[in-house]
């Protein structure tokens, strides 16, 4: 048990996860996504808020980043995840919606030791 009174399930070994790559895993009876992204792991209930479909089946890329008028602007590639259904977008490392303020992804902590990584549920 972690001292946040979570228990920790070993989910993967680092190294089956590269940068930008995923893995979905039953974690206490929860579906969860583990995303690498960046060298960040990050653990999320494969639930989108919006229509409660699995959300780690949709695309992780990038998105358009604010500009002048006239201007178009691309980054955070590998960083925002998209609702295979209706294309929410949203932050990995936050959770947070980019379009929508009240919704977001249940994260769960993620910890790398000896190479293997845990996911606090």
């Amino acid at each position: 048990m972690a001292q946040t009174g979570r228990a920790r399930y070993a989910v993967a070994l680092a190294e089956e996860i590269p940068p930008g790559g995923r893995k979905v895993v039953e974690v206490a009876g929860k579906s969860v996504g583990v995303f690498n992204v960046h060298g960040t792991y990050v653990a999320v209930l494969n639930v989108c808020p919006h229509e409660l479909i699995p959300i780690c089946a949709g695309w992780v890329g990038g998105t358009t980043l604010p500009s002048a008028p006239g201007e178009w602007r691309w980054g955070r590639e590998g960083e925002i995840l998209s609702c295979p259904m209706h294309g929410w977008e949203f932050d990995l490392l936050t959770g947070k919606a980019l379009a929508h303020r009240r919704k977001h992804l249940k994260l769960y902590p993620v910890v790398v030791e000896d190479g293997t990584v845990y996911v606090m549920v």
